[in-house]
């Protein structure tokens, strides 16, 4: 089984996770989101997924897709 299958955002809308923009839907709407990924089992597997893909849009293990660059970088430090 793949872990996408095991994602509790599965039939959530997926509007919450791929907004048109960011700055469209501020707070109400990405605080929806993150609650869904905070009790989901496959959050790490989702965050290091995304970030390991470099994945620029939506929703990935409880970050946007700024929060998921700067953790990028600080990878990038952590491993120069």
């Amino acid at each position: 089984m793949r872990w996408t299958a095991r994602a509790a955002c599965q039939d959530a809308d997926p509007a919450l996770f791929f907004p048109i923009t960011w700055a469209d839907h501020p707070g109400h709407r990405e605080e929806q989101a993150r609650r869904i990924c905070r009790g989901c089992p496959v959050r790490a597997i989702c965050l290091d997924w995304a970030l390991s893909t470099g994945e620029p849009d939506g929703m990935w293990g409880g970050t946007t897709p700024e929060e998921r660059r700067r953790l990028r970088g600080r990878r990038g430090l952590a491993t120069a």
